[in-house]
């Protein structure tokens, strides 16, 4: 499995100037954020750019194998299918950098509706939406949250419901930590399902973005005792912008030991 870094890593420079530093600080590999992805947007439409954007990360050799989809949009809400328009956007954005993993949020009911009101939304987006993808080579990841849709169960319900293969999950383990779930127990529950990783510690209280083994308590042995018991081989971001509040140079030096970090986990960097 492969390790990179969340590009918002670098959140105050422009995206050709991040990958420069991640280079060179020995990370080759990376997740699109959604402020990365909403920065490109801007540029133009999302095939166009892509393909420019791609050709500049070829030359430099640097990948993104995962991306974050759109952050704040809303599934469960009643203007889901303007948000899926948006969405299809972005999954041409992907398309075009490469990008195999497309972490997503299920979104949660706020107008009321009751949740199976809500779940009727979700999987009608998210059908339209793996038709759409259909012959990228993307896989629409759904990402466990802390106040719903927390276990592999959930979120394996909802990639059910839809019942197509572009369908997948993502476990972020920052999240996991703070809804207080079994690491271990997700990842072999999520099994051949698991498409995307987030690596992320915390102190359990709140979704601090850390590097792991610091102050948090994420279980890190569960989580690579799992990764390995169900042959994980898919990319681990690690989403960690919560280390970025420092000089330039303190944070290369992070990034510097994340690598060690990384092939201590057993991960290609």
């Amino acid at each position: 499995m492969k390790a990179g870094i969340w590009t918002y890593y670098h959140f105050d420079m422009p995206f050709e100037e991040k990958v420069r530093a991640f280079l060179q600080a020995g990370v080759r590999y990376g997740e699109m954020s959604d402020e990365d992805g909403f920065a490109l947007l801007e540029r133009g439409r999302g095939a166009v750019v892509g393909k420019e954007v791609k050709r500049f990360l070829d030359d430099y050799g640097f990948s993104l194998p995962q991306g974050h989809l759109w952050l704040r949009v809303n599934l469960a809400a009643p203007d889901y299918r303007d948000s899926v328009e948006k969405l299809k956007e972005w999954i041409d954005l992907f398309h075009a950098l490469g990008i195999r993993a497309a972490v997503l949020h299920p979104g949660r009911c706020e107008d009321a509706a009751p949740e199976e009101v809500a779940m009727q939304r979700r999987v009608e987006a998210l059908t339209t939406l793996c038709s759409y993808a259909e012959g990228s080579g993307i896989t629409i990841c759904m990402e466990n949250m802390v106040q719903h849709h927390t276990s592999a169960a959930e979120l394996l319900e909802l990639v059910e419901a839809v019942g197509s293969p572009q369908l997948g999950i993502c476990l972020d383990t920052g999240h996991l930590n703070i809804s207080g779930g079994d690491q271990h127990a997700f990842i072999t529950k999520a099994g051949s399902r698991l498409k995307a990783i987030h690596i992320a510690d915390n102190e359990g209280e709140r979704d601090q973005h850390i590097m792991p083994y610091g102050r948090g308590t994420v279980d890190w042995d569960a989580v690579l005792r799992g990764l390995r018991s169900v042959g994980y081989d898919g990319f681990c971001s690690f989403e960690i912008p919560g280390e970025g509040r420092a000089p330039f140079e303190i944070k290369q030096h992070k990034l510097a030991y994340l690598t060690k970090m990384m092939a201590f986990m057993g991960m290609e960097i």
